[in-house]
């Protein structure tokens, strides 16, 4: 015999649970991208330089433009939704 109680119990339980952990991991990840609004620069790993395709040469990172930082893309949300507010403030 299947138990239905039973089983829409236990399903509402997994489901608060992953609910409850998926939102801690995203306060997580936004209490990241507020404390450490950068990362690395993927592209050139840090540095802000890139080599050359021929030669010895180095030339700057055109994707974090030699910083060698990059915005986090949590950081660029809050960002938006900080402008769009106060855009929506000044009317």
């Amino acid at each position: 015999m299947h138990t239905t109680a039973a089983t829409a119990t236990d399903n509402a339980a997994a489901s608060g649970l992953l609910l409850l952990a998926l939102i801690v991991v995203t306060l997580g990840y936004l209490a990241a991208c507020w404390l450490w609004p950068f990362i690395a620069c993927r592209r050139c790993s840090g540095t802000g330089k890139r080599r050359a395709l021929i030669g010895r040469a180095f030339g700057l990172c055109h994707r974090c433009d030699g910083t060698g930082r990059q915005l986090r893309p949590g950081r660029r949300a809050i960002n938006y939704l900080r402008t769009v507010r106060s855009k929506d403030t000044n009317r």
